[in-house]
């Protein structure tokens, strides 16, 4: 698929692998102190604060999820002490610092663990109080960030002291805790919670213009090349919209001449998140429309094979994902890493915990592009991300992580059903996956084409390349809002309340 002429968030992950160039990892184990001082007592607790789904609530609920419900696949996140966390971040720096003997000398998963992760007699004894509760234990992630455990609703509600109940919003229905987890005081040291407890999804943080269709006769898509410069008033005003290729973008930011010196992504490895399953055969045909040379992603399972999630837009995420980090990085190993989501864990999570403690080879970028405002994540989902993205960054890997399309309103959950923008209403926010200090984050910007297009683009496309950029285009902060003033010069208004209040551009 040709992707609108907006410099999107996977536009630009794959640019990242110009300037990496890992070297081997060493690491020495210290010897850590116990910080769990006595055994868990059930009536003694701390509540884990700022951890309830912000759309778990009465009017949504629909009761308790019966007790066999499964609760497969959770994450308990962990926390390392202030004088462990300071430890990390000196090595953080010192591995940037080129004086430094630490430059580039990234860690293994087991190395991390070993250096900054709780003690042996910490992590047992989380373990035996989780197995007093009839819990399964599958593995402590090799960094020591996690402990995967599964179990049932009647077993978090005993061990958690919160009850699992329905949730049933815009047609949809979720499970969800219905208060904050509660643990016995002892473990507080060592446990920040538990990424999660509900599976309110993470949502792709594309924004989805329309379907593109192809002949079914031919199957050529260079026999639509209308529907790359097209109509949409609603998008672009009263002038054409013009749709980006890869060869769009290499002719705008000026890579086609790092194309030709062999500098394309060849030896480094992207790995994308994900939870739907891919065709590789959509891949190939999008390289092949676009002129690029083959050059087929892998696809590796962080777990049960969610096969392909078409009508949740997971499937079209991966896709778009996996095509433009290969689209601009067109020498590189693409791998997608997909796994099932559960009852309470996001397929995306489990990618990403894959991908930072398991892969093989170690990737040099990961690419996330999926996202959740903080407030969703709730402190013990803020944590696993923080932690998970420091832990990347000392293995080595940049972390590019998109910011969304919907900006500081990222907590608005915007009902399907009402076609109209409407106002904002949660507040001020950002996700939590990308705010972190240790990864990319990612937003876009517009072209500012509106008053004389045709400077920027050729009627016409390329035959070999359906390229039809013709350099540089001046941008704008990515804004569609009807409070763009921008608008003004496309046929609306430079008054903000006139636009909004104008259909053509409240929509």
């Amino acid at each position: 698929m040709k992707v609108l002429d907006k410099v999107r968030t996977r536009f630009l992950l794959a640019l990242a692998f110009l300037s990496l160039m890992p070297a081997s990892a060493t690491g020495q184990a210290n010897d850590l102190q116990p910080r769990i001082e006595q055994a868990p007592d059930e009536s003694k607790l701390t509540v884990l604060r700022g951890n309830t789904h912000p759309l778990a609530r009465a009017e949504f609920d629909r009761g308790p999820a019966p007790a066999s419900l499964v609760m497969d696949r959770m994450l308990l996140v962990l926390k390392r002490s202030p004088e462990r966390e300071a430890a990390l971040e000196k090595l953080l720096a010192e591995q940037q610092d080129r004086s430094s003997s630490n430059y580039h000398r990234w860690l293994t998963p087991e190395e991390f663990g070993q250096q900054f992760g709780p003690s042996d007699q910490d992590i047992e004894t989380i373990i035996s109080w989780l197995r007093s509760h009839g819990f399964q234990i599958a593995e402590v992630s090799k960094g020591r960030t996690v402990i995967e455990f599964s179990g049932t609703a009647g077993q978090v509600q005993a061990a958690f002291h919160t009850a699992i109940h329905r949730y049933a919003r815009n047609g949809e229905e979720h499970w969800a805790n219905a208060s904050d987890p509660q643990i016995p005081a002892a473990l507080a040291p060592v446990v920040a919670g538990v990424n999660t407890l509900n599976n309110f999804p993470k949502r792709p943080m594309s924004h989805r213009i329309g379907r593109f269709s192809k002949s079914k006769a031919t199957g050529d898509l260079r026999a639509l090349n209308p529907d790359f410069t097209f109509s949409s008033a609603k998008i672009c005003g009263s002038a054409p919209c013009f749709a980006l290729g890869p060869y769009d973008f290499a002719t705008i930011y000026n890579v086609l001449p790092l194309w030709n010196a062999g500098i394309d992504g060849r030896g480094e490895t992207i790995a994308v998140v994900g939870q739907s399953n891919i065709n590789i055969q959509d891949v190939a045909n999008f390289r092949a429309s676009f002129g690029l040379p083959p050059n087929n992603p892998t696809v590796q399972l962080g777990g049960k094979d969610p096969g392909l999630q078409v009508a949740s837009g997971d499937e079209g995420e991966s896709d778009l994902d996996v095509e433009w980090s290969g689209g601009v990085a067109k020498g590189a190993n693409i791998v997608l890493v997909a796994s099932a989501s559960t009852s309470t864990s996001a397929g995306v999570d489990l990618s990403a915990l894959y991908i930072v403690n398991t892969m093989t080879p170690v990737p040099q970028i990961l690419a996330e592009s999926y996202g959740n405002c903080e407030a969703e994540l709730g402190t013990a989902g803020n944590t696993f991300f923080s932690s998970l993205w420091q832990q990347a960054a000392a293995e080595g890997i940049t972390v590019v992580v998109s910011t969304g399309d919907n900006a500081s309103a990222g907590c608005d959950f915007p009902d399907p059903n009402v076609t109209t923008e409407q106002p904002a209403t949660m507040g001020l926010a950002v996700s939590g996956l990308a705010s972190t200090p240790y990864n990319v984050a990612v937003g876009g910007t517009d072209f500012d084409q509106f008053t004389d297009p045709t400077a920027f683009w050729n009627s016409s496309n390329d035959p070999s390349t359906l390229a039809s950029a013709k350099g540089y285009i001046p941008e704008t902060s990515y804004n569609d809002s009807c409070t763009n003033a921008v608008f003004g010069s496309s046929g609306g208004s430079t008054n903000a309340e006139t636009n909004c209040n104008n259909q053509q551009f409240s929509q």
